[in-house]
């Protein structure tokens, strides 16, 4: 009789919303003398169009002291009180000793609230982002990142837009304090506190540096939806000085973390191409070597599609083969039922990556945040583990054929044209030739 799962109990959050529709979670955890913060907004994605750009701007700004402590002296005052804070546009996360944690809470807040924006730093960002994007001009891994999304997605999708050098350009302080002030707000935010505090001081605390923020109802906008391809197709975009091709293969998803098929996934992923003892990547590294690496993940997204993609890179010589053998791995996986040893193998590299993970404070607070906006169950975590051994080779079959859509992939290639494309054009997969497309380093096809 197999032994009964753990249930790993992280602790029932504390929950109260404040007025201003922030919703405020604690969980004490008196072990060590620590605090860990995260503050985490559940924003559905928006086209910035124009002023694509504005929130990676934002993020450069971000965390530089507040309208009332200059930046400087905002940043000592945090060294001193040996605190590891990240301010972001989309949250806040932070660890300190408990005994600092009041002043920390009320640092973090003057900074979020009440940020300090000034043109000077602007400017410097806004030139350090053209300075990227100039320098990214003939990197193939930062244009198939780009054209991976745009070709997925499409630019009428947030997921999609890409920055430019004129919409940088033309940004100013004002898109940089509207977007920021329209968007970051308490109505659709979560703050979670996890560690060594008293939950009603912490929520006296919060209640009182945190109320003042006021909410904003923001009009959402009807995302696009976008589709997969109806039949796999290469999509080469040419690269003349690349000595390697970037290979990306990939297709969306219809799967949320509150899914059934969600934890046979995790395991069928982990099997293809998650893990260095994968499919894919013992096909193309150990056996063939054609690359160092060649990994594949999923992704699960609250507001639109997620995605499943694989990624490696490859000599402009091994380019069509190394494609036909990854093809040939995600039909093994469909075609033929994993191996007992395999399957075991997977949940154990799994168990204990999330077992490691739930000893870290941070993970308790996001796990805490999950279980609210992905309308997943209280005891989602506490049977993780459960729910990861009751995975069959049967659920690791039929998710991969649900997901792993062989028939519907975007084979995306990033590489020197002049030596891989006559190859590429005469892919057979199957008995039939794959079609091949040609776009430019921006999506457009030509």
């Amino acid at each position: 009789m197999p032994a009964q799962a753990p249930i790993i109990n992280l602790g029932t959050p504390i929950t109260h919303i404040l007025p201003n529709g922030l919703t405020l979670l604690i969980v004490e955890n008196h072990k060590l003398p620590q605090v860990s913060l995260r503050l985490s907004l559940d924003e559905p994605p928006t086209l910035e169009r124009d002023k694509k750009g504005v929130y990676d701007l934002i993020s450069l700004l971000a965390g530089s002291g507040s309208t009332s402590i200059p930046k400087d002296e905002f940043n000592e005052e945090i060294d001193y009180l040996a605190a590891d804070i990240s301010i972001l546009p989309n949250g806040v996360s932070a660890q300190m000793l408990s005994k600092y944690f009041p002043r920390v809470l009320e640092l973090i807040a003057d900074a979020a609230l009440h940020p300090n924006f000034e043109e000077e730093e602007m400017e410097r960002e806004k030139a350090r982002i053209i300075q990227s994007l100039r320098a990214n001009e003939n990197n193939a891994e930062a244009i198939s990142k780009r054209v991976q999304q745009t070709l997925r997605f499409t630019t009428a999708h947030p997921y999609g837009e890409y920055i430019t050098e004129k919409n940088v350009k033309a940004l100013s302080l004002k898109d940089v304090h509207q977007y920021y002030h329209t968007h970051f707000v308490p109505n659709n935010a979560y703050l979670v506190i996890t560690g060594d505090v008293d939950p009603a001081e912490v929520y006296r605390l919060v209640s009182r540096y945190f109320g003042e923020w006021q909410a904003v109802s923001t009009p959402q906008e009807t995302l696009y939806v976008p589709e997969n391809v109806p039949e796999t197709q290469i999509n080469l975009i040419d690269l003349p000085n690349a000595v390697q091709s970037e290979i990306r293969i990939t297709n969306l998803i219809d799967l949320q973390m509150n899914d059934p098929d969600y934890f046979a996934m995790l395991i069928a992923n982990s099997i293809l191409g998650g893990d260095f003892g994968s499919y894919i990547n013992m096909n193309l590294r150990e056996e063939h070597g054609y690359t160092y690496g060649a990994f594949s993940t999923f992704k699960t997204d609250k507001w639109t599609k997620g995605n499943f993609s694989i990624k490696t890179k490859v000599g402009n010589a091994v380019t069509a083969p190394a494609i036909v053998e990854i093809l040939k791995e995600v039909k093994r996986i469909q075609t033929t039922i994993v191996s007992e040893e395999k399957l075991a193998q997977a949940k154990a590299q799994y168990l204990g990556q999330f077992v490691l993970a739930t000893e870290r404070p941070q993970t308790i607070a996001n796990y805490a945040i999950n279980i609210k906006v992905r309308n997943l169950p209280e005891d989602f975590y506490k049977n993780y583990i459960a729910k990861i051994n009751a995975v069959t080779k049967e659920d690791v079959q039929r998710v991969a054929n649900s997901y792993f859509l062989l028939k519907n992939f975007r084979i995306i290639i990033v590489g020197k044209g002049s030596d891989i494309a006559d190859e590429l054009k005469n892919i057979n997969f199957d008995g039939k030739k794959i079609p091949m497309k040609e776009f430019d380093s921006y999506g457009n096809e030509k």
